[in-house]
């Protein structure tokens, strides 16, 4: 394996991580939320569903419009890098399903249980990030050696 030195970018790397860290820390401390994205756009979007009250959302509305104006804000600093898949529209869409039944079995997804559950020393989020990190290594290790993708 090769380090592609040229779209290295240490920097940004770590702005946005530190971002990600105060946002979540900042929400954990002000409303007592863990910033599990799956978890907040899931309520959010169930809020919908069953016509609750619109203050009830707002403040799972306003992460995740902060989620989505976040590369637009970002534009204003610096170029976007160049978004390119070698996948096609079938793959990203089995990909995304596959994805969505993980988050659904392991009660959050890489934000709720990488970010802020490793941060609390949870126990199930340690099991739940190593088994996403596994399995990211199997299928890369599956595509590329065994199906040459």
């Amino acid at each position: 394996m090769a380090i592609d030195w040229a779209a290295f970018t240490p920097g940004p790397a770590t702005v946005g991580g530190a971002l990600i860290g105060l946002a979540s820390a900042l929400l954990i401390l002000g409303a007592g939320r863990v910033a599990g994205i799956a978890g907040i756009v899931g309520s959010a979007l169930q809020g919908l569903v069953q016509r609750r009250r619109p203050g009830r959302d707002a403040l799972r509305w306003a992460f995740i419009v902060g989620l989505a104006a976040a590369p637009w804000l970002w534009r204003l600093v610096a170029p976007l890098p160049a978004a390119h898949s070698a996948a096609t529209i079938g793959v990203l869409v089995a990909a995304g399903l596959l994805v969505g039944v993980g988050v659904r079995m392991g009660h959050g997804c890489t934000s709720g249980h990488g970010v802020c559950g490793l941060s609390r020393l949870s126990l199930r989020s340690l099991v739940n990030v190593l088994a996403f990190m596994g399995a990211g290594i199997a299928t890369v290790g599956v595509m590329r050696h065994l199906l040459g993708a």
